[in-house]
């Protein structure tokens, strides 16, 4: 099994580190790690290094020599899923899901059909839950580089988001999409994938038109229609194969 993973500001390099607060607490009294065995510092951001426990102390302090840094390059093509926002905690299931899966961005969407509303400090909330969620997935899954979770955006800035993009797509739940198949679809092997996942109610048509001036043409996944916080999950694993990044 590979090493547990922790979060830390700055990862050290060659050098002996207290890993302390909620990290350091995680790693003492809920994981029990002890002398001897290896754990994983990383920023979150691509830069880690391997550490080897050489002591714990008391409830949230763990001692460990930590080696050289090393750097985990971001892969391509990068794949970025724009998540109307579902009801519930299904919005932090999805993050989590994808975050495990190898998402490298996820951009939360207020469509037109969403029940859910992020405002003021309701969303400021909610937001914070998704970021928090994909740093929690991203240790849990071993990642070394978590997603980013942007801002909550608006169907303008979709739009624009899918214009700089070198293929872009909203997923369709109607299975005669005129559009075809994405898994059939030429993709790139370099630049930036990003893909819609609609509400529960459907993208809207007015959002559609507005995806398809910018360059996104929808497509469907399969003959099954995935709720909102799966598909997001589901198209992300079906490019990472096809693209090659899980070869």
């Amino acid at each position: 099994m590979t090493a547990p993973v922790f979060v830390v500001d700055e990862v050290p390099s060659a050098a002996t580190f207290v890993l302390d607060g909620a990290e350091g607490r995680h790693a003492v009294s809920v994981k029990r790690l002890r002398a001897g065995e290896d754990v994983v510092l990383t920023d979150g951001r691509g830069r880690w290094s391997e550490a080897v426990v050489e002591a714990a102390e008391g409830k949230d302090r763990l001692v460990v020599t930590a080696g050289p840094v090393q750097e985990e390059p971001a892969q391509a093509p990068r794949i970025t899923v724009v998540q109307a926002l579902p009801k519930g905690d299904r919005g932090e299931l999805a993050v989590e899901t994808m975050t495990e899966t190898g998402v490298d961005a996820i951009v939360p969407w207020q469509a037109a059909r969403c029940i859910t509303q992020w405002k003021g400090d309701r969303g400021a909330k909610a937001l914070g839950k998704w970021r928090a969620t994909a740093r929690e997935a991203g240790k849990q899954s071993r990642r070394v580089r978590f997603p980013d979770v942007a801002d909550a955006a608006t169907t303008k800035q979709v739009a624009a988001l899918l214009a700089g993009a070198d293929f872009a797509a909203v997923l369709h739940e109607d299975r005669d999409c005129d559009s075809g198949a994405l898994a059939t679809v030429e993709l790139p092997t370099a630049g930036d994938i990003v893909l819609v996942v609609g509400p529960e109610g459907g993208v809207s048509p007015d959002e559609l038109a507005a995806f398809a001036e910018a360059g996104a043409r929808p497509y469907r996944l399969g003959r099954s229609v995935l709720r909102t916080s799966t598909a997001g999950t589901a198209a992300t694993a079906l490019l990472l194969g096809r693209t090659g990044r899980w070869s």
